[in-house]
């Protein structure tokens, strides 16, 4: 993705506009186009740590100038209380984001770029600058590193703590600034000058709009002085691993070739298809022993839930099995009474199981998983005793008070906590508890016993199999009879909660239609998704409640207290949008005409890959208009979800894939 010269210089605009590189482990590297760091979350080397894969700020920013015609030119960019200092922003005219974030400044009549990408698999970060323009002059690029070494959630101040020393070996550099943090290594290309200062009072206004603290210090340990020339690179490595003394010359060019070679051999002919594609590979990760996803960068961490949401669309569409087999394996050897973790915490603690979905939405990746890859033995051998222990756990009741009752169907919830993706909580205040029996958990259950009982029968467990089917069959008769609100001509958001029957407007009721095909009839889904799309549908994705609604607020925004009140009474998720495709497909058929109409719903997830984190779809929207971004600005199931319906709903090939693969509500195991 390119952004000219105009946006470049918009400093409003270019602040808005971040990039993200990720290294396959945990870590990062995020700023802006701009250059100036905007979140406390933005750094150069952000590192995942073992034990207990906790993440750490331990460079957070570069300052560099130009030396050049008697005078000394910054192209960096800070920002401070009331003051913008300095402003190299003004020099840039141009940026891509393709391999990897790429600056390019002109100052005077002399071009230079800057490069910045993770090595994969390494908590290393490379950045490179070039002049592009021919010259007998003497360039030179001075180069100070900002250092904090802090948890990323938190901020850093000057104290007395920081150990201010520098140990120099050759071209090698490194600092600790706290013992209990690990050493920033630094190769270089340049000469290192040891010169300890402290930045003041840096600035992160989206932290001070998010009601946060928003000014920490940066300790600078010294510079470094690069000599520029045509055909001359200039290489800054930082490192949190054992210092190696590679060719970083070598590094750079095996990192490309890498990315360009993985990017042409999978590329579709489809432009938002492949703009998906690209982002999916940000979010798989290597934690300890685990592969995993990560929920969203740059706060979250792996969450059961939005994994199993996600797998299909970032896994199995691309093609990308084995990848999806290993994270279904690396969740199995954590169920606890028939539950998949929800959450695994930073820090190490135990692994929370506070979802009544994930563990359903666990069984669904399984099966979608089979119906790509064909691979049976290893769901028998690996993943159907975990997908047994699900089903006998929520049948005979498990944590939260989840069990199935006498009807068939999900009951679950305990005062004080929130168990289904309607998550938000106050201190003690649950904001949209939704005890009871969610619609969405109906629909993940029925879908789940038929998976159960496919699967039984496949591998030669007739009894189990008749159980699964005799509990389907009525579940499905008591969601059929229970659940369609007549008044309202849609279905009850939850129903024999503690305040009766939920007649919200909300998403959830469209997995009904998305994940099985007989819980209702035509007639009733066609009502459903014409209302759906007339009250909670917005360019953007779908809001988790309707604007008619008193509880309804349209914008995300303020502290926290307010952000999380807002977050699921008329918010926008864009994730829901894959189940709004494919619920549509299902109900009005898979004609040109429904597909066109369709992937209209997706047009405004497609601009906004252009906004907010480049490249990437944001976690949530305001509910008005303009729908604004907020949350995070690079989410995986926002990511994954329209993905995965461009493919399986829509009918775009972006990968290699099984060419008898079954559209989503028909996997390998509903043929039996």
């Amino acid at each position: 993705m390119r952004i000219g010269k105009d946006e470049c210089q918009d400093l409003d605009r270019a602040l808005s506009l971040e990039w993200l590189e990720t290294n396959g482990c945990g870590g990062f590297a995020s700023g802006t186009v701009a250059g100036a760091n905007t979140r406390r979350y933005h750094g150069l080397l952000v590192v995942s740590t073992s034990p207990g894969r906790h993440r750490y700020v331990l460079v957070n920013h570069l300052e560099e100038w130009l030396h050049l015609d008697g005078c000394s030119i910054s192209i960096s960019t800070n920002l401070y209380p009331g003051v913008i200092h300095p402003r190299g922003y003004r020099y840039c005219v141009a940026f891509s984001s393709t391999p990897w974030p790429t600056w390019t400044f002109r100052v005077n009549d002399h071009t230079v770029s800057r490069e910045i990408f993770c090595v994969r698999n390494q908590s290393t970060v490379v950045v490179r600058w070039r002049l592009l323009t021919p010259t007998t002059d003497s360039i030179e690029l001075l180069v100070r590193p900002k250092i904090t070494g802090r948890d990323y959630h938190a901020l850093h101040h000057e104290n007395g703590a920081l150990s201010p020393e520098a140990t120099v070996t050759g071209q090698w550099v490194t600092w600790q600034p706290y013992q209990s943090l690990p050493a920033v290594h630094c190769r270089h290309t340049g000469v290192y000058r040891h010169a300890s200062e402290w930045y003041r009072h840096v600035r992160f206004p989206l932290e001070q709009e998010r009601g946060l603290d928003f000014q920490e210090d940066w300790w600078s340990p010294g510079e470094v002085l690069f000599q520029l020339g045509p055909g001359k690179e200039q290489v800054l490595v930082l490192t949190s691993e054992a210092v190696d003394d590679s060719e970083t010359g070598e590094l750079i060019r095996t990192q490309r070739a890498w990315r360009v070679s993985h990017h042409k051999a999978t590329q579709s002919p489809d432009r938002f298809a492949e703009a998906l594609r690209q982002a999916s590979g940000t979010f798989l990760a290597q934690q300890g022993s685990r592969q995993t996803v990560i929920a969203g960068y740059p706060w979250f961490t792996d969450w059961g839930r939005d994994t199993f949401i996600s797998l299909p669309g970032l896994f199995l569409v691309t093609g990308q099995y084995e990848a999806a087999w290993h994270i279904i394996q690396s969740f199995i050897p954590f169920v606890s009474k028939g539950m998949v973790p929800n959450r695994f915490p930073d820090l190490g603690q135990d692994p929370e199981y506070n979802a009544i979905d994930a563990s359903l939405w666990f069984i669904h990746a399984v099966d979608r998983y089979l119906a790509y890859s064909k691979e049976t033995k290893r769901v028998q051998v690996v993943a159907w005793p975990a997908i047994r222990q699900i089903l006998d756990g929520y049948r005979h009741g498990t944590r939260y008070n989840i069990k199935m009752d006498a009807d068939g169907l999900i009951t679950g919830g305990m005062p004080g906590i929130q168990l289904t993706w309607m998550d938000a909580k106050v201190g003690d205040w649950v904001v949209t508890p939704r005890h009871g029996k969610p619609v969405e958990i109906q629909a993940l259950w029925i879908r789940a016993l038929q998976v159960g009982a496919c699967l039984a029968e496949k591998f030669g467990d007739r009894d189990y199999a008749v159980g699964c089917w005799k509990d389907r069959t009525r579940a499905v008769t008591s969601f059929r009879q229970r659940f369609w609100y007549k008044g309202g001509q849609y279905l009850y958001d939850a129903i024999d909660g503690p305040e009766g029957d939920d007649i919200s407007i909300r998403p959830n009721q469209v997995y009904a239609i998305s994940l099985c095909d007989d819980l209702l009839t035509n007639e009733q889904a066609t009502q459903i998704l014409r209302m759906v799309k007339e009250q909670l549908l917005t360019p953007v994705g779908l809001r988790t409640l309707s604007p008619r609604d008193s509880r309804y607020r349209p914008r995300y925004e303020g502290g926290p207290t307010e952000r999380d009140s807002a977050y699921h009474q008329g918010t926008v998720w864009p994730f829901l949008l894959g189940s709004f495709v494919t619920a549509w497909v299902n109900t009005f058929g898979c004609t040109a005409k429904t597909k066109r109409e369709a992937r209209s719903f997706l047009k405004g997830i497609e601009v906004s890959l252009g906004e907010t984190c480049l490249g990437h779809v944001s976690e949530i929207f305001d509910g008005d208009h303009p729908h604004a971004p907020r949350g995070c600005p690079a989410q995986a199931w926002s990511v994954a979800e329209p993905l995965r319906a461009l493919v399986e709903d829509l009918g775009l090939r972006i990968a290699p894939q099984p060419t008898n693969l079954v559209r989503h509500t028909r996997s390998a195991t509903q043929q039996c």
